[in-house]
């Protein structure tokens, strides 16, 4: 069997075991088991722990249950509430106001838990009930939750954004400052357009009647402020050579697990100690889960290597007589195609290894593409048939249909898109900062 032969027998396995709910670690082991057994029959058992282990081996893979624990403790607080509560008495005299609050809100609080899902269930819980309440459609309350909670992966600390880093042996202290200006164009872009919607269909304008005296806003801070200050410290010691992306996320971790114990547990009384069980509970399963993803992607990267599919995919398009830019376009609209189906780890540690040779011989730069991966990544968090943040604001909102859900989350993704293409025009919006702080690679 030819390699492009082997490598689609391999992909039409692995879809058929996902498209029958196979947990994707599972799908992805018990595929490579079997692409390897066909090569050296009952001798690849001698090879299967060193290749399944041995990706678990690296340091740097302790970050990711500490950012984990970080984003866990965040969420189980009422610190989302809070966060949404601030910002809309500092943003309710602008046109949908309240929209912009929980938008605002949802990237703080992704910089916060470095998870999608988990921004958009504690934003979205305070946030489309009120917005609701206030007279805006389901379409734009949902839509714009579940858009907002994408910022999740690609604003730093991002889970994703490690995986990656370990995945191509890149810093993940570049790779943190490659995501932080895109990210926050990314807001800017989904403001524009939440301000547009709303003005042309008249929503929030009741809102400019109620104001708040300066007192009154600056009331709402201090809460805010603390979990701020761990975001800008975890930032501070990781990119000044203070400490490493392991310790960094232990430090911001343990401090999250003090605030919300003192802010909410001891001072406000509206959180239980009993919830710390809840708080590692959560993160265990989250982060077993990402190691398993990670070790059996290992798995599949040597079988692919093995039976030479790697290698002459690389080849194929590396004799590509193509402009290098539709080039990019191909990957993106593979990409994409890999988001719909599979959740953004897995594809990153699927596709990363193989695409990165492919993105230097053709001049990009590796953290350049992260940021382009990241944003494609995040377009398959709202799109189906997987589309996770869907689910998740379906779950906490199940009175919204799906179709409505999906509706109001189009024009964010059309936003994501133009944010793919502005960064392609100015790619100096990602690496500006990395080359700045850590200074420009060789």
């Amino acid at each position: 069997m030819s390699p492009m032969m082997a490598g689609l027998s391999m992909l039409v396995a692995l879809l058929g075991l996902l498209a029958i709910g196979t947990p994707i670690a599972f799908a992805l082991g018990l595929v490579s088991m079997g692409a390897l057994f066909a090569v050296y029959g009952a001798f690849f058992l001698e090879t299967l722990g060193e290749q399944f282990f041995g990706a678990l081996s690296s340091f740097s893979l302790v970050s990711i249950p500490m950012f984990i624990l970080m984003g866990a403790a965040v969420a189980s607080s009422p610190a989302g509430k809070d966060l949404y509560e601030a910002l809309d008495r500092w943003l309710n005299r602008v046109p949908g106001g309240l929209v912009l609050s929980n938008l605002g809100a949802c990237s703080i609080f992704a910089a916060l838990s470095g998870s999608s899902p988990a921004t958009c269930a504690a934003i979205g819980k305070m946030g489309i009930p009120e917005m609701r309440q206030r007279g805006y459609p389901a379409e734009i309350a949902a839509g714009s939750i579940a858009a907002g909670g994408t910022l999740g992966i690609l604003i730093p600390p991002s889970v994703t954004m490690i995986v990656y880093g370990i995945a191509t042996e890149t810093s993940i202290g570049r790779l943190f400052l490659a995501g932080l200006l895109p990210g926050f164009m990314l807001t800017v872009y989904f403001m524009i357009w939440t301000i547009i919607a709303c003005k042309r269909q008249g929503l929030g304008l009741s809102e400019l009647t109620q104001s708040f005296s300066m007192r009154e806003r600056f009331e709402a801070l201090p809460r805010v402020l603390p979990f701020l200050a761990i975001i800008v410290a975890v930032l501070f010691v990781l990119y000044g050579g203070v400490a490493t992306p392991s310790e960094a996320a232990g430090v911001g971790a343990l401090f999250c697990l003090i605030l919300v114990a003192v802010i909410y547990g001891i001072f406000s009384k509206t959180w239980k100690f009993s919830q710390m069980r809840m708080i590692f509970r959560d993160t265990l399963k989250e982060s077993v889960m990402i190691m398993l993803i990670i070790g059996a992607s290992e798995l599949f990267a040597f079988a692919l290597s093995s039976l030479f599919i790697t290698q002459s995919i690389a080849q194929y398009i590396a004799e590509l007589e193509i402009n290098r830019w539709a080039l990019m376009g191909v990957i993106n609209v593979f990409l994409l195609v890999a988001g719909f189906f599979l959740p953004p780890v897995g594809v990153i540690l699927m596709t990363a290894p193989i695409l990165l040779p492919i993105i230097i011989g053709a001049g990009f730069d590796p953290y350049w593409f992260a940021v382009i991966l990241t944003i494609n990544m995040e377009i398959g968090l709202i799109t189906p048939p997987v589309g996770l943040n869907l689910y998740v604001i379906n779950g906490i909102a199940p009175d919204i249909t799906l179709g409505q859900i999906l509706r109001g989350s189009l024009p964010y993704v059309i936003c994501m898109i133009l944010g793919i293409i502005t960064l392609s025009f100015f790619p100096q919006i990602a690496l500006f900062l990395p080359d700045l702080i850590m200074g420009a690679e060789m």
